[in-house]
Order: C-alpha cells, then sequence, then structure tokens
C-alpha cells in the first residue's frame, strides 16, 4: 500500500526479499506481499501467478551488450566497485529480460563469484568470447581496457550487420513488388485473356509456345478455372514445399560433410563470395587481435575464433594453425596453405609474428578489411538495384508479349 492506502505492485531489485521490504519502507510503500521473480517472467504463487508476457518480446540485441559494456568499463574505470556498478546498470536498465540477468549476475558477484563465471550462466546474451575477455580482463587486473575494448568491437560488429541488412533491404522490396504484380496478372488479367483465346479457331492447340507457357504457370497459380479456393490450396501447398525444402537444408547442412559443402559455396558464389570471405577475414583478425590484446592465450583465442568465423571450411585453417603452434610453428603457414586465406593477410601475419607485434598487425588487417567490405557493399546494393529493376522488366515483358503475340495473330488473320 503506498502513503495514502492505496494498492500499488511494481518490481524492486534486492538481495533478498528483507531487503526489498526495507527499502520500499524508505519509498513511502509498505509491502504486504513481496516475491521473488524468477528469469522466466513469473511471479506470484498457485492460482494467483502473474507471467510476464512482455519479456518474451524483449530481445536482447547485440547493440544492447555493446551499451552496458561501455557503461561497466567508464564505471570500472572510475573504481566503483563491482557490485555497485552492476547495481547501477540494473537501474539504468529498461528492458525486463536483460534487468533480471544483471540482478542475477550482480547476486552472483556479491556471494564471491567472479564476473566471467557469472556472465557464463547467461550464454544467449553473452557469448563465449565475451566470457573469455572478460576473464583474462580479471586476470590481467586490466577490466576496464577489455571492457572498453570489447564495446568497440561489439559495436563494429553491429554497424557491420546493418550495413548487411541495408543493403538487402531494396532488393527484398523489389522482390515482393514483383511477386505481387505478377499474382494479380495471373489472377486478374491473364484469366480473361485465356477466355478469349480459347475461343479462337484451334482453341489453346494454335497458340504461340511462349503463350502456351505462361498458360501452364497460371493453371500451376489459379487453377483452370480459375477459383479462390484452388488459389489457397496451391498456396498451402507451395508453402508446405518451401518448408520441406528447408527442413531438408538444414538437415543437409547440420551433417559435416554438408556444412563443408555449403560453406565453401557460400565463399565461392557469384557476387557474394568476395563479400562473405571479406566479412569472415575482418571478423577472425579482429577477434583476434582483440583477444590476444586483453591476454587470452594463443590457442584459446584461436578457438574462439573458429566460432566467430562461422565458416567451417576457414575453421579448418585456423584448426591447423593451432596444431602448428602447438608443434611451435608459424601461425602463417598453415593459412596460407589453405588458400582460403589472401596472400596480403598471411602475409602481415608473418610479419607481425616476426616484428613481435601480431595484435597491431591483426588490427590494421581488420580495418582494411572493414573498409572493403563497405565498398563492396555499396558496390553490390548499386548493382542489385538495376538488376532486380531488369528482372522484374524482363519478366513483365515476356508475360506482355505472351498476351500479345495471339492478338496479332488474330489481327493478321482478320486482314
Amino acid at each position: 500500500m503506498d502513503g495514502l492506502g492505496r494498492p500499488t505492485k511494481g518490481m524492486i531489485d534486492a538481495d533478498s526479499a528483507k531487503v526489498a521490504r526495507a527499502r520500499l519502507r524508505k519509498q513511502g510503500v509498505f509491502p504486504t506481499e513481496v516475491n521473488a521473480q524468477s528469469q522466466g517472467g513469473m511471479r506470484g504463487r498457485g492460482l494467483n501467478v502473474e507471467i510476464d508476457v512482455g519479456k518474451y518480446f524483449q530481445l536482447i540485441s547485440p547493440r544492447d551488450i555493446a551499451q552496458i559494456t561501455t557503461q561497466l568499463s567508464t564505471l570500472i574505470g572510475a573504481h566503483v566497485p563491482m557490485v555497485e556498478a552492476l547495481a547501477a546498470l540494473v537501474d539504468q536498465t529498461e528492458k525486463t529480460g536483460l534487468k533480471l540477468i544483471l540482478s542475477q549476475v550482480k547476486e552472483k558477484v556479491n556471494e564471491g563469484t567472479t564476473l566471467a563465471e557469472a556472465l557464463a550462466q547467461h550464454p544467449r546474451a553473452f557469448d563465449t568470447l565475451y566470457v573469455q575477455m572478460v576473464r583474462a580482463g580479471e586476470k590481467s587486473g586490466a577490466l576496464d581496457e577489455v571492457l572498453s575494448r570489447l564495446a568497440k568491437y561489439t559495436e563494429s560488429q553491429v554497424k557491420l550487420q546493418g550495413k548487411v541488412a541495408t543493403a538487402m533491404i531494396y532488393p527484398a522490396l523489389m522482390s515482393v513488388i514483383g511477386i505481387l504484380i505478377l499474382a494479380g496478372l495471373f489472377i486478374g488479367v491473364i484469366p480473361q485473356m485465356r477466355k478469349m483465346f480459347h475461343d479462337l479457331p484451334g482453341g489453346e492447340k494454335a497458340l504461340p509456345l511462349i503463350s502456351k507457357v505462361l498458360f501452364f504457370f497460371g493453371d500451376l497459380m489459379v487453377g483452370n478455372p480459375p477459383s479462390a479456393l484452388g488459389f489457397v490450396l496451391r498456396t498451402i501447398l507451395a508453402v508446405l514445399v518451401v518448408a520441406g525444402s528447408y527442413w531438408g537444408f538444414r538437415r543437409f547442412v547440420s551433417t559435416p560433410a554438408g556444412r563443408q559443402r555449403f560453406d565453401r559455396f557460400k565463399l565461392r558464389m557469384p557476387l557474394f563470395g568476395t563479400l562473405n570471405r571479406q566479412v569472415a577475414v575482418s571478423r577472425f583478425c579482429r577477434t583476434f587481435g582483440t583477444l590476444l590484446s586483453s591476454g587470452v592465450p594463443i590457442l584459446d583465442a584461436l578457438d574462439i575464433c573458429k566460432a566467430v568465423v562461422a565458416n567451417a571450411v576457414l575453421a579448418k585453417a585456423i584448426e591447423a594453425a593451432a596444431i602448428n603452434i602447438q608443434e611451435g610453428q608459424s601461425i602463417a603457414v598453415p593459412l596460407r596453405a589453405s588458400g582460403e586465406f589472401p596472400p596480403v593477410v598471411t602475409h602481415m601475419i608473418a610479419i607481425g609474428e616476426k616484428a613481435g607485434e601480431l595484435e597491431k598487425m591483426l588490427n590494421i588487417v581488420s580495418d582494411a578489411y572493414d573498409d572493403q567490405v563497405e565498398n563492396t557493399l555499396e558496390a553490390v546494393t548499386a548493382l542489385l538495384g538495376p538488376l532486380a529493376i531488369l528482372t522484374m522488366g524482363g519478366v513483365v515483358f515476356v508475360t506482355a508479349l505472351a498476351l500479345l503475340l495471339p492478338m496479332m495473330n488474330m489481327r493478321n488473320a482478320i486482314m
């Protein structure tokens, strides 16, 4: 109850129910019941349980992680105790899911657990790279610097993902518009034209081949004669075929051989193969350099990089590099032998190893490839727009030609 005796409810961060009651009384609120809220988003007991449905629609994005990492780095750099810094993050965070995770991390740290171990219990929010870097920062005593590097790294990945997504918006929009135009033609225009051609001497058998192909696809889409029910049934069938194909593709990719073939195709596919390789190489160099600068052992860093590149072909080359290091050899040799890393990358890595400045060289390579990725994205975007327009215009032209040719034949026959 509040100071005026009105019922009220809410959520407060506290280490226990006793502490929560004390804090509420200081705020002029007199608690009648205090329940702990779990990460599952439920509070209350028995039939009075309340489910926080909104929590399940609040996704924790990399941008959110980058923001709290920057804030935590600033607080740790200002010599604020860890528990107080985490409490400040809990108070400032608006998303319920992230607030609950940070509250649990704060409780674990307050009980004596290291920050890395507490973060490792929430892998959906903090991945292996994040946890390993925090662990290295705690061991080296430079946690604020490591968190600052981690925040910059996360922000750079968010920007890269945003550029890729932006580059795909226009082609996707043009494809949707083209599909809608074709659907309108097949449902509303072509059936009417087909009735007229059906009454011609010879019927549809006398039509040009291109017109027969067009009507064949019309039968597949809306049936003959066209009907709304037929269109719905064919749409459902198409959705089931697409879903089945996607399921089969996922099963194929889940196997080691399937993943290897698909990842190799991604690196060699037209137009996007170069972009995929540039993104993966930039991610490898940035992650590897950041981990080494943060004090992570080189073998652990390479093991993390295998997952970060998200490509089985490149991961195999990185694994070979790790084996070479265990045998006291160079990193650059197996990367060069794989043929999957550009020569300039392996050359810079070899120079960095000899000069003892591998981290610096990796960051230089990553910066250069980030610029290349941006330039490639601009070129691909500039090419995809006209390509989508030409494709759409070509389909509409073929459709119009298939309808106009029989009409021209009718005109010639009359004359």
